[in-house]
């Protein structure tokens, strides 16, 4: 996923969470999740990049990118139950994880990724702060930026040929937030319309 990246996140974004995450106390065994939701091509991916890479002078990280879970362009509600089974309670009992990666181009599951007890675990995509999910993030982050500018950002980054799909997503994401309040619970709101 960082092989995508061209620009770094506002270092203050980054500080802002790294501060929150050095003092939260783990709520999935002895890791702190730090989960960093919000819709699509809002800057979730880019503030991952700066937290994981900052937390590392504090302790073993490792990042979970939602991406690679969804079953789909139809599975985003399923996604935050599939983190849950599949990685936060493995860790939580002190047990290394493995998920199953989603093929967007095969439509299909192909292959597993291990995931290691650590101290910071860094999960980044929509709906990584959902319930059921969401009882395992020590921090949570929403990040939000202006809708046209979203999908400006989300088209350049996948390409023309998805903008049917991005309707249908953004249709699910707003049900999936409005459901479970998840702006609402964040422990901080990022605003990336200025970048």
């Amino acid at each position: 996923m960082w092989h995508q990246l061209t620009d770094p996140a506002r270092r203050s974004d980054v500080e802002a969470v790294v501060a929150l995450a050095a003092v939260a106390e783990p709520r999935c065994g002895a890791t702190v999740v730090v989960a960093i939701d919000g819709p699509s091509g809002s800057g979730k991916t880019t503030l991952a990049k700066g937290v994981a890479d900052a937390l590392q002078a504090l302790g073993t990280v490792e990042v979970v990118h939602m991406d690679l879970i969804f079953p789909g362009w139809d599975g985003l509600a399923e996604a935050p139950g599939l983190l849950t089974t599949q990685v936060l309670e493995p860790i939580a009992h002190g047990r290394p994880a493995a998920y199953r990666l989603w093929s967007w181009v095969r439509d299909e599951w192909q292959g597993t990724r291990a995931v290691e007890p650590s101290r910071f675990l860094v999960v980044e995509g929509c709906g990584c702060s959902v319930e059921p999910a969401g009882a395992y993030a020590a921090v949570r982050v929403f990040v939000e930026a202006d809708r046209a500018l979203r999908m400006e950002r989300g088209i350049a980054r996948d390409g023309e040929a998805y903008r049917p799909n991005w309707q249908r997503w953004a249709a699910q994401e707003a049900q999936l937030y409005a459901a479970d309040g998840t702006r609402e619970r964040a422990d901080l709101v990022v605003d990336t319309s200025s970048l």
